[in-house]
């Protein structure tokens, strides 16, 4: 058994987050549509071959660094009712997925996946931070619709726009929504009428 195997982390840690810093900053340097594998090789301190050898080629790294880059990096916001926090997570949500960068990451991150396990991390990254708002808002006494309500209702209509039909798209979709999915959750309050 080698080292690298019984190692957490390791070299294989340091080649992938030297090759992820290369990629983001030639991006930033050159442009994307200019990166070559020898080119962030060069700059990551490793030869093109290690870089083939564990992402394949140019399109699947750059897959791979795009779901890095979709992965949330805080906990979301705690406003003190679930409609607040689900309707500023959802503005954030579209802020970030439609901005220039968001849309290239998530083209990048389905581009160089053939087999849907990068739709499914990313999808899963989204379905998290809806468990933790839902999670808060049950917590405090507050009635929730399912996590996999909020992703049909609030997050797959946010990405499609997003990404086909973007035009007229902001917060007021979002937030309309939100307290859409949360309005049809309530328990119904009908009466009989006299």
């Amino acid at each position: 058994m080698s080292r690298e195997m019984v190692r957490p982390g390791g070299r294989s840690a340091r080649v992938q987050a030297g090759v992820h810093a290369a990629v983001r900053e030639l991006s930033a340097e050159v442009g994307r549509d200019a990166l070559t594998v020898p080119m962030i090789a060069q700059r990551a301190g490793v030869t093109p071959s290690t870089v083939y050898r564990r992402w394949g080629d140019l399109q699947e790294l750059l897959s791979d660094v795009a779901v890095e880059r979709l992965r949330p990096d805080t906990t979301p916001g705690d406003h003190g009712t679930l409609r607040s926090d689900l309707t500023a997570w959802a503005e954030q949500f579209l802020d970030e997925m439609s901005s220039p960068s968001g849309r290239a990451y998530v083209r990048d991150a389905l581009l160089g996946d053939p087999d849907g396990g990068n739709a499914g991390r990313c999808s899963a990254y989204a379905a998290e931070q809806i468990d933790v708002i839902l999670t808060r808002a049950t917590e405090r006494g507050e009635q929730t619709p399912a996590v996999e309500t909020v992703m049909d209702r609030v997050v797959a209509p946010l990405m499609y726009r997003i990404l086909f039909r973007p035009d007229g798209l902001d917060a007021a979709y979002a937030r309309q929504l939100a307290t859409g999915v949360l309005d049809e959750s309530r328990p119904s309050t009908t009466g009989s009428s006299p």
